[in-house]
């Protein structure tokens, strides 16, 4: 391929298009506008931190930027425990209906950074096999695992929606399960494939992968939990819904939100993090 020189411009129109694909695809993987327009911003820092000589033999300057983009936003996906980015926003949404958009985006919530990024990035712009397992950082077949895994969630989901009621009623008897060592109840409430997540982010010492399945999730659940006369079990409200807040004395050791579907619990957010659970302790110390 011939060296492009360096005075050699690109169309206005294949600009603004490349531009609008990178927002739509951070606008996805995060659910907010704003944070997809500082992310497609910190991109192009990144791309004129580059030597001249660097961006101008980039054969592929689009999947250069796309790389970075998802790599940004699973670091910013990552950094919160959770996908849950916030509230979502009126962003523009390609080929979809704004209140379907709204919709799978708020589903999107449910599921874990990696699960997230290779839906996105699979199923909703269609990448290549290569491309997805570069950005999520796993291999072609873990990235398909992660995208089915997310459709089944997406699909459990909707097929069985819960009222913030059914949520609060399901989360309850979770907590009554959990407090009283029961994991034949606790088995009951959980989904047959549902999953649990732990995040100490490398500061406590807990499980790095998630776990799958009613009756290990009971058994790594119910472990965390075990009783001990210093720990106690709240039910609070968590990312707007019904979660488990999880206290050592008078300090919140864990905050743990959960995913219902119909009657039974599908996913498991335990947060362990104490970085992350440090405006619960603060918000607990003026709360005394």
């Amino acid at each position: 391929m011939d060296r492009v020189e360096d005075d050699e411009t690109v169309p206005i129109a294949e600009l603004l298009d490349e531009r609008r694909r990178l927002l739509d695809l951070a606008y996805w993987m995060l659910g907010r506008s704003q944070d997809a327009d500082d992310v497609v911003a910190e991109a192009y820092r990144r791309w004129y931190g580059l030597s001249d000589d660097r961006r101008i033999r980039m054969a592929e300057p689009w999947s250069w930027l796309v790389t970075i983009v998802g790599g940004i936003c699973l670091e910013r996906l990552a950094s919160t425990g959770r996908s849950h980015p916030g509230s979502v926003d009126a962003a523009p949404a390609q080929g979809l209906d704004e209140a379907v958009s709204r919709t799978l985006l708020d589903a999107l919530d449910t599921l874990s950074p990696a699960e997230r990024a290779a839906f996105v990035l699979n199923d909703v712009f269609g990448m290549a096999p290569g491309t997805v397992a570069a950005i999520v950082g796993q291999t072609e077949q873990e990235c398909d695992e992660l995208a089915a895994r997310a459709r089944h969630s997406l699909g459990t989901r909707w097929a069985h929606p819960t009222t913030p009621q059914q949520h609060d009623r399901v989360v309850r008897a979770v907590r009554q399960a959990c407090v009283t060592e029961n994991p034949a109840r606790l088995t009951s409430l959980l989904a047959p494939d549902a999953t649990v997540f732990f995040d100490g982010g490398g500061k406590v010492r807990t499980l790095t992968r998630p776990v799958h399945g009613a009756r290990r999730v009971t058994r790594n659940l119910l472990t965390l939990l075990a009783g001990r006369p210093s720990t106690t079990l709240h039910c609070q409200s968590v990312n707007g819904r019904t979660g488990i807040v999880v206290r050592y004395g008078d300090e919140v050791a864990a905050v743990i939100s959960l995913d219902v579907a119909g009657d039974h619990v599908v996913q498991i957010w335990a947060v362990l993090n104490p970085d992350k659970l440090r405006h619960w302790n603060r918000a607990a110390t003026q709360e005394r």
